[in-house]
């Protein structure tokens, strides 16, 4: 979400030698880099449409051109894609290609806010901290039992990110 349009199809896609004035080198994209694995494409429904068009004709038939190139390029990779937006609403909305909702939808998994999964919380809490005192050579061990009640009565609107951060910051400053 944070590439302007052309930059991302580029940083997906690819380059030729000359295909625009600072083309010095051909530079692979992430589909070509990932072949034989797997592309994760976060935030995927902020994605503008046109590159939305290219990244459909890929899924359709698993091939590709750099731009600047004139020869396909075919990959075997699986997609893997997130978004924090309701994608049915954005397809209904036009921001998102119903076509390639569906084409992207072939396993769904919805992951419920992090303050509707009860303990997890504190699972990924402890998680967090064991990271974060490794990283900062830190002697946290655990979480106190006022520190897991707070924890726990927090809607947490930043879910798992505001979680981590939190915890990294508690541990850094410790």
């Amino acid at each position: 979400s944070s590439f302007h349009e052309n930059l991302l199809e580029n940083e997906l896609f690819g380059h030729e030698r000359g295909a625009f004035t600072d083309a010095s080198d051909t530079k692979k994209g992430l589909v070509e880099l990932c072949d034989g694995g797997t592309l994760f494409l976060d935030e995927v429904a902020d994605m503008p449409l046109p590159t939305q068009a290219k990244l459909l004709r890929f899924i359709d038939h698993r091939n590709f051109k750099r731009l600047g190139g004139s020869q396909d390029i075919s990959v075997d990779i699986r997609i893997v894609a997130a978004t924090n937006k309701d994608l049915e609403a954005e397809v209904r909305t036009g921001r998102f290609r119903g076509d390639l909702y569906f084409r992207l939808k072939v396993v769904s998994i919805h992951l419920p806010l992090l303050r509707d999964r009860g303990d997890d919380v504190l699972l990924l809490g402890r998680h967090f901290v064991r990271e974060f005192a490794r990283k900062f050579q830190k002697r946290f061990t655990e979480i106190s039992p006022p520190a897991a009640e707070m924890l726990l009565a927090y809607a947490w609107p930043g879910n798992v990110r505001e979680l981590r951060n939190l915890i990294e910051r508690v541990v850094l400053l410790e």
